[in-house]
């Protein structure tokens, strides 16, 4: 298969063989690795990191993986760019797109890393907008493959905020690969229709299916993954935090939410997690709304269930997949 010059804005752009086929090769990078076999057949090339939002686990995943593939980075965070400020989002396109083999954007709006990609002439890859971030999708693919060996069929259940780019691209993911997805959340926190009714469509075609619910129980019953995200995401403003706390903390993910789904269920999240108060915001939340634990409870975080740094560590695995294939990688013995 040949992705060669292909952009990875959204898994919205790709086949269920095509992501298949970079799980497949994000797998077998991953056992060279292990390995210690060398696969730095890109030696020469450059690719640019934009980050108007840090990140720990894309950053390091990004310039790790560029590394292992033979290629130099250059880390531009919100002070060391122009973009969108003193030049424009086409003019800097064109600008890194003749010095830069391919450019990372993680930032805001959509519509921003679509407008990289349609001037720059380079593959763009999408380390996260406000829409989607397809990256973390593909990492927690294969960490779900990885658990039960196949996708087709897995009873997926998100809890919390479904309305933004963890929610929607989960959405998409599930449905893409044949999985069954349910959103268990209040109604005013579930996805934009024109997604759920694309979505919805995929699924019937890949034999997957869409589920909204606010019903915590029925959410949750049976299923093979639990997967939850932060309350607040980055770049909203402190004020949200009461709304969000009372709205979503009915549907925290507790013991007795994994005792619910199946008796092999995981538990998935894409970090940072506030787990406990061993973080500024944590201690700041509980300060003020004498909230210990958000999203999920420290003993389902700490348990055996728990496959979050196995999640986090196959983000730099399926990010040197997708760059490698983007750039025409070619395979080593």
């Amino acid at each position: 298969m040949d992705l060669k010059g292909r952009n990875f804005l959204t898994l919205k752009d790709y086949t269920p063989e095509e992501i298949m086929y970079l799980l497949d090769l994000a797998a077998e990078l991953k056992e060279k690795k292990k390995k210690g076999v060398l696969v730095d057949t890109l030696r020469g090339k450059n690719v640019a990191l934009i980050f108007e939002k840090t990140s720990t686990r894309t950053r390091c995943s990004f310039e790790v993986a560029a590394h292992d593939l033979g290629m130099g980075t250059t880390y531009l965070d919100p002070s060391g760019s122009q973009i969108g400020k003193k030049e424009s989002i086409a003019d800097t396109a064109r600008v890194l797109g003749r010095m830069y083999d391919g450019i990372e954007y993680r930032g805001f709006a959509q519509e921003i890393v679509e407008e990289l990609a349609k001037y720059a002439g380079v593959p763009i890859w999408n380390g996260l907008t406000n829409e989607y971030h397809p990256t973390q999708m593909l990492a927690d693919l294969l960490t779900i493959r990885e658990k039960f060996g196949y996708l087709k069929g897995i009873a997926f259940t998100y809890m919390g905020d479904a309305r933004y780019n963890m929610g929607n691209s989960l959405m998409i993911a599930c449905a893409k690969m044949g999985m069954h997805y349910t959103a268990c959340a209040p109604e005013k926190y579930f996805p934009d229709k024109e997604l759920i009714t694309y979505c919805e469509k995929l699924a019937k075609e890949t034999g997957g299916s869409v589920t909204l619910t606010e019903d915590r129980e029925a959410g949750t019953r049976g299923a093979n993954v639990i997967y939850t995200d932060v309350w607040v995401s980055m770049g909203e403003p402190d004020e949200v935090w009461e709304s969000r706390i009372k709205d979503l903390l009915p549907y925290q993910v507790n013991q007795a939410v994994m005792d619910n789904a199946s008796s092999n269920a995981i538990f998935m999240h894409c970090l940072p997690a506030f787990h406990d108060q061993k973080t500024g915001i944590g201690r700041k939340v509980f300060e003020q709304f004498g909230i210990s634990e958000m999203e999920v409870t420290d003993e389902v975080f700490e348990s055996e269930r728990s496959v979050v740094f196995d999640e986090a560590e196959n983000r730099m695995h399926t990010i040197k997949a997708v760059m490698a294939a983007t750039l025409g990688w070619e395979k080593t013995r």
